[in-house]
Protein backbone atom coordinates (compact mmCIF):
# COMPACT_ATOMS: atom_id res chain seq x y z
CA UNK A 1 0.00 0.00 0.00
CA UNK A 2 2.45 2.48 0.85
CA UNK A 3 4.88 1.90 -2.38
CA UNK A 4 1.27 2.39 -4.68
CA UNK A 5 1.37 5.79 -2.84
CA UNK A 6 5.09 6.08 -3.30
CA UNK A 7 4.50 5.72 -7.44
CA UNK A 8 1.29 7.67 -7.56
CA UNK A 9 3.04 10.99 -5.65
CA UNK A 10 6.52 10.42 -7.59
CA UNK A 11 5.65 13.94 -9.52
CA UNK A 12 3.27 16.61 -9.41
CA UNK A 13 0.17 16.49 -12.14
CA UNK A 14 0.14 17.97 -15.57
CA UNK A 15 -1.95 20.55 -14.02
CA UNK A 16 0.15 21.50 -11.55
CA UNK A 17 3.50 21.38 -13.73
CA UNK A 18 1.66 23.69 -15.88
CA UNK A 19 0.32 26.44 -13.24
CA UNK A 20 3.58 26.55 -11.21
CA UNK A 21 4.95 30.42 -10.92
CA UNK A 22 8.52 30.34 -11.10
CA UNK A 23 10.89 30.05 -8.12
CA UNK A 24 11.36 32.66 -5.58
CA UNK A 25 14.42 34.95 -6.56
CA UNK A 26 16.51 36.65 -3.94
CA UNK A 27 15.00 39.40 -1.95
CA UNK A 28 11.12 37.95 -2.75
CA UNK A 29 8.94 36.37 -0.52
CA UNK A 30 6.67 35.26 -3.47
CA UNK A 31 6.78 34.99 -6.56
CA UNK A 32 6.03 38.00 -8.72
CA UNK A 33 2.48 37.39 -9.99
CA UNK A 34 2.28 36.53 -13.64
CA UNK A 35 5.68 35.44 -14.53
CA UNK A 36 7.30 32.73 -16.16
CA UNK A 37 6.98 31.87 -19.98
CA UNK A 38 3.90 30.83 -21.54
CA UNK A 39 4.98 30.45 -25.10
CA UNK A 40 5.49 26.24 -25.29
CA UNK A 41 1.58 26.29 -23.68
CA UNK A 42 0.34 28.83 -25.97
CA UNK A 43 1.94 26.80 -29.27
CA UNK A 44 -0.16 23.88 -27.89
CA UNK A 45 -3.17 25.98 -27.77
CA UNK A 46 -2.73 27.08 -31.34
CA UNK A 47 -2.03 23.37 -32.41
CA UNK A 48 -4.86 21.93 -30.45
CA UNK A 49 -7.33 24.54 -31.97
CA UNK A 50 -5.93 24.12 -35.74
CA UNK A 51 -6.64 20.13 -34.77
CA UNK A 52 -10.19 20.63 -33.82
CA UNK A 53 -10.71 22.81 -36.61
CA UNK A 54 -9.34 20.67 -39.20
CA UNK A 55 -11.34 17.55 -37.54
CA UNK A 56 -14.33 19.65 -38.01
CA UNK A 57 -13.95 20.25 -41.44
CA UNK A 58 -12.52 16.85 -42.35
CA UNK A 59 -15.03 14.75 -40.67
CA UNK A 60 -18.07 17.21 -42.66
CA UNK A 61 -19.74 18.12 -39.14
CA UNK A 62 -19.73 21.87 -40.74
CA UNK A 63 -20.35 22.29 -44.26
CA UNK A 64 -17.27 24.35 -45.95
CA UNK A 65 -19.55 27.43 -47.18
CA UNK A 66 -19.97 28.33 -42.83
CA UNK A 67 -16.17 26.86 -42.40
CA UNK A 68 -13.66 26.11 -44.55
CA UNK A 69 -10.81 23.60 -43.75
CA UNK A 70 -7.40 24.87 -43.24
CA UNK A 71 -5.90 23.76 -46.04
CA UNK A 72 -8.35 25.74 -48.46
CA UNK A 73 -7.43 29.01 -46.78
CA UNK A 74 -4.05 28.96 -47.64
CA UNK A 75 -4.66 27.75 -50.77
CA UNK A 76 -6.53 30.92 -50.89
CA UNK A 77 -3.97 33.01 -49.83
CA UNK A 78 -1.27 31.63 -52.40
CA UNK A 79 -3.89 31.91 -54.80
CA UNK A 80 -4.50 35.83 -54.05
CA UNK A 81 -1.12 36.19 -53.46
CA UNK A 82 -0.23 35.65 -56.93
CA UNK A 83 -3.37 36.96 -58.58
CA UNK A 84 -4.60 39.65 -56.46
CA UNK A 85 -8.42 40.35 -55.58
CA UNK A 86 -10.22 42.45 -57.70
CA UNK A 87 -7.39 43.57 -59.87
CA UNK A 88 -5.08 44.76 -57.01
CA UNK A 89 -2.28 42.65 -55.26
CA UNK A 90 -2.76 41.70 -52.17
CA UNK A 91 0.37 42.93 -50.77
CA UNK A 92 -1.03 46.40 -52.06
CA UNK A 93 -4.72 45.57 -49.90
CA UNK A 94 -2.34 45.12 -46.73
CA UNK A 95 0.10 48.34 -46.89
CA UNK A 96 -3.07 50.30 -47.79
CA UNK A 97 -5.06 48.70 -44.70
CA UNK A 98 -1.99 49.29 -42.65
CA UNK A 99 -1.27 52.69 -43.65
CA UNK A 100 -4.43 53.89 -42.71
CA UNK A 101 -4.49 52.05 -39.23
CA UNK A 102 -1.08 53.08 -38.09
CA UNK A 103 -1.22 56.59 -39.56
CA UNK A 104 -4.57 57.60 -37.22
CA UNK A 105 -2.96 55.73 -35.03
CA UNK A 106 -0.10 58.22 -34.81
CA UNK A 107 -2.25 60.91 -35.20
CA UNK A 108 -4.22 59.90 -32.69
CA UNK A 109 -0.86 59.56 -30.25
CA UNK A 110 0.74 62.68 -31.19
CA UNK A 111 -2.70 64.44 -30.29
CA UNK A 112 -3.96 62.32 -27.30
CA UNK A 113 -0.78 61.43 -25.14
CA UNK A 114 0.43 65.39 -24.47
CA UNK A 115 -3.61 66.39 -24.28
CA UNK A 116 -4.11 63.34 -21.92
CA UNK A 117 -1.11 64.43 -20.12
CA UNK A 118 -2.67 68.03 -19.63
CA UNK A 119 -5.51 66.98 -18.39
CA UNK A 120 -3.87 64.86 -15.96
CA UNK A 121 -1.87 67.78 -14.38
CA UNK A 122 -4.69 70.67 -15.05
CA UNK A 123 -8.11 70.81 -13.86
CA UNK A 124 -9.04 73.58 -16.17
CA UNK A 125 -7.65 71.69 -19.32
CA UNK A 126 -9.81 68.41 -18.04
CA UNK A 127 -12.98 70.48 -17.23
CA UNK A 128 -12.79 71.52 -20.81
CA UNK A 129 -11.74 68.13 -22.86
CA UNK A 130 -13.16 65.41 -20.47
CA UNK A 131 -17.20 65.58 -21.63
CA UNK A 132 -16.53 65.64 -25.42
CA UNK A 133 -13.97 63.00 -24.66
CA UNK A 134 -16.31 60.85 -22.68
CA UNK A 135 -19.33 62.30 -24.75
CA UNK A 136 -18.14 60.21 -28.15
CA UNK A 137 -16.09 57.30 -26.69
CA UNK A 138 -18.84 54.62 -26.00
CA UNK A 139 -20.18 55.53 -29.47
CA UNK A 140 -19.51 52.81 -31.77
CA UNK A 141 -17.96 53.76 -34.93
CA UNK A 142 -20.69 52.74 -37.18
CA UNK A 143 -23.05 55.31 -35.09
CA UNK A 144 -21.37 58.31 -36.65
CA UNK A 145 -19.89 56.85 -39.74
CA UNK A 146 -22.93 58.79 -41.91
CA UNK A 147 -21.30 61.52 -40.12
CA UNK A 148 -17.85 61.05 -41.48
CA UNK A 149 -19.17 60.27 -45.22
CA UNK A 150 -21.66 64.13 -44.96
CA UNK A 151 -18.75 66.43 -43.40
CA UNK A 152 -15.95 65.03 -45.11
CA UNK A 153 -16.76 62.88 -47.87
CA UNK A 154 -15.73 59.69 -48.97
CA UNK A 155 -12.14 59.82 -49.38
CA UNK A 156 -9.66 59.22 -47.44
CA UNK A 157 -9.89 61.98 -44.93
CA UNK A 158 -13.64 60.06 -43.71
CA UNK A 159 -11.61 56.38 -43.36
CA UNK A 160 -8.56 57.72 -41.56
CA UNK A 161 -10.57 59.87 -39.33
CA UNK A 162 -12.78 57.52 -38.40
CA UNK A 163 -9.81 55.09 -36.85
CA UNK A 164 -8.38 58.02 -35.26
CA UNK A 165 -11.39 58.45 -33.29
CA UNK A 166 -11.65 55.09 -32.04
CA UNK A 167 -8.00 54.96 -30.95
CA UNK A 168 -8.05 59.02 -29.71
CA UNK A 169 -10.31 58.14 -26.49
CA UNK A 170 -8.71 55.13 -25.17
CA UNK A 171 -4.93 56.86 -25.73
CA UNK A 172 -5.61 60.41 -24.15
CA UNK A 173 -7.72 58.58 -21.07
CA UNK A 174 -4.83 56.18 -20.75
CA UNK A 175 -2.58 59.36 -20.26
CA UNK A 176 -4.82 60.65 -18.08
CA UNK A 177 -4.85 58.16 -15.79
CA UNK A 178 -0.86 57.27 -16.10
CA UNK A 179 -0.41 60.78 -14.04
CA UNK A 180 -1.94 59.62 -11.38
CA UNK A 181 0.58 57.01 -10.79
CA UNK A 182 3.03 59.59 -9.86
CA UNK A 183 4.42 59.49 -6.10
CA UNK A 184 3.30 62.95 -4.60
CA UNK A 185 6.33 62.51 -2.05
CA UNK A 186 8.80 62.21 -5.07
CA UNK A 187 7.00 65.21 -6.85
CA UNK A 188 7.34 67.19 -3.35
CA UNK A 189 10.77 65.92 -2.83
CA UNK A 190 11.07 67.47 -6.45
CA UNK A 191 9.82 70.94 -6.00
CA UNK A 192 11.97 70.97 -2.64
CA UNK A 193 14.96 70.89 -3.83
CA UNK A 194 14.30 73.65 -7.00
CA UNK A 195 12.99 72.02 -9.41
CA UNK A 196 11.16 73.58 -12.08
CA UNK A 197 7.19 71.89 -13.15
CA UNK A 198 9.06 70.87 -16.50
CA UNK A 199 11.41 69.68 -14.74
CA UNK A 200 8.78 67.31 -12.25
CA UNK A 201 6.62 66.48 -15.62
CA UNK A 202 10.00 65.42 -17.62
CA UNK A 203 11.73 63.30 -14.94
CA UNK A 204 8.62 62.27 -12.37
CA UNK A 205 5.44 62.56 -13.99
CA UNK A 206 6.33 60.91 -17.52
CA UNK A 207 8.56 58.25 -15.98
CA UNK A 208 5.42 57.27 -13.79
CA UNK A 209 2.86 57.45 -16.81
CA UNK A 210 4.74 55.30 -19.41
CA UNK A 211 3.21 51.82 -18.09
CA UNK A 212 -0.31 53.38 -18.74
CA UNK A 213 0.28 55.46 -22.19
CA UNK A 214 2.34 52.25 -23.53
CA UNK A 215 -0.94 50.18 -22.30
CA UNK A 216 -3.20 52.45 -23.85
CA UNK A 217 -1.40 52.62 -27.07
CA UNK A 218 -1.88 48.53 -27.20
CA UNK A 219 -5.37 48.49 -26.51
CA UNK A 220 -6.10 51.75 -28.76
CA UNK A 221 -4.57 49.89 -32.07
CA UNK A 222 -6.92 46.92 -30.71
CA UNK A 223 -9.64 49.47 -31.38
CA UNK A 224 -8.08 51.01 -34.75
CA UNK A 225 -8.09 47.46 -36.14
CA UNK A 226 -11.61 46.62 -35.30
CA UNK A 227 -12.45 49.89 -36.69
CA UNK A 228 -10.70 49.20 -40.58
CA UNK A 229 -13.64 47.23 -42.06
CA UNK A 230 -16.34 49.66 -40.49
CA UNK A 231 -13.80 53.03 -42.23
CA UNK A 232 -13.32 50.67 -45.64
CA UNK A 233 -16.87 50.49 -45.80
CA UNK A 234 -16.97 54.28 -47.32
CA UNK A 235 -16.28 53.40 -50.93
CA UNK A 236 -12.89 51.81 -50.69
CA UNK A 237 -11.68 49.92 -53.55
CA UNK A 238 -8.60 48.39 -51.68
CA UNK A 239 -7.26 47.25 -48.63
CA UNK A 240 -8.41 44.49 -46.56
CA UNK A 241 -11.20 45.47 -44.79
CA UNK A 242 -12.67 46.02 -48.32
CA UNK A 243 -11.41 42.65 -49.31
CA UNK A 244 -13.46 40.93 -46.50
CA UNK A 245 -16.53 42.97 -47.30
CA UNK A 246 -16.74 41.81 -50.82
CA UNK A 247 -15.85 38.53 -50.13
CA UNK A 248 -18.80 38.61 -47.86
CA UNK A 249 -21.14 39.80 -50.15
CA UNK A 250 -20.28 36.58 -52.92
CA UNK A 251 -20.42 34.24 -50.02
CA UNK A 252 -16.42 33.28 -50.25
CA UNK A 253 -15.84 32.52 -46.31
CA UNK A 254 -12.16 31.34 -47.32
CA UNK A 255 -11.11 35.27 -48.25
CA UNK A 256 -13.33 35.98 -45.14
CA UNK A 257 -11.25 34.39 -42.81
CA UNK A 258 -8.30 34.77 -44.82
CA UNK A 259 -8.29 38.41 -44.31
CA UNK A 260 -9.25 38.38 -40.63
CA UNK A 261 -6.01 36.04 -40.08
CA UNK A 262 -4.37 38.85 -41.83
CA UNK A 263 -5.83 41.34 -39.89
CA UNK A 264 -5.03 40.06 -36.02
CA UNK A 265 -1.28 38.50 -37.51
CA UNK A 266 -0.46 41.87 -38.09
CA UNK A 267 -1.77 43.28 -35.31
CA UNK A 268 -0.37 40.12 -33.17
CA UNK A 269 2.48 41.24 -34.76
CA UNK A 270 2.44 45.10 -33.68
CA UNK A 271 1.75 44.16 -30.27
CA UNK A 272 4.63 41.75 -29.96
CA UNK A 273 6.58 44.93 -30.85
CA UNK A 274 5.12 47.04 -28.05
CA UNK A 275 5.67 44.57 -25.32
CA UNK A 276 9.20 44.50 -26.31
CA UNK A 277 9.03 48.65 -26.25
CA UNK A 278 7.68 48.25 -23.01
CA UNK A 279 10.05 46.13 -21.81
CA UNK A 280 12.96 48.12 -22.30
CA UNK A 281 11.25 51.70 -21.38
CA UNK A 282 9.52 50.65 -18.63
CA UNK A 283 11.43 47.70 -16.90
CA UNK A 284 10.56 48.58 -13.47
CA UNK A 285 7.03 47.48 -14.68
CA UNK A 286 5.33 45.26 -12.30
CA UNK A 287 8.28 45.15 -9.93
CA UNK A 288 7.37 47.87 -7.86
Amino acid sequence: MTTNNAKKGDGPGLFARLSRGRPTRPGEIYGVPGSGDTMTLSLVTIGILLFVWWLVTAMGWVKPLFVPAPQTIVRRFIVIWGEGFTGTPLWSHILISTGRVFGAFLLACVIGIPLGLAMGISPFIRGIFDPPIEFYRPIPPLAYLPLMIIWFGIGETSKVLLIFLSVFAPVTLGARAGVRSAAIEQIHAAYSFGATRWQVLQHIILPAAMPEILTAMRVGIGFGWTTLVAAEMVAATRGIGYMVLSASQFLQTAIVIMGIVIIAAIAYLFDLLMRSIERKVVPWKGKM
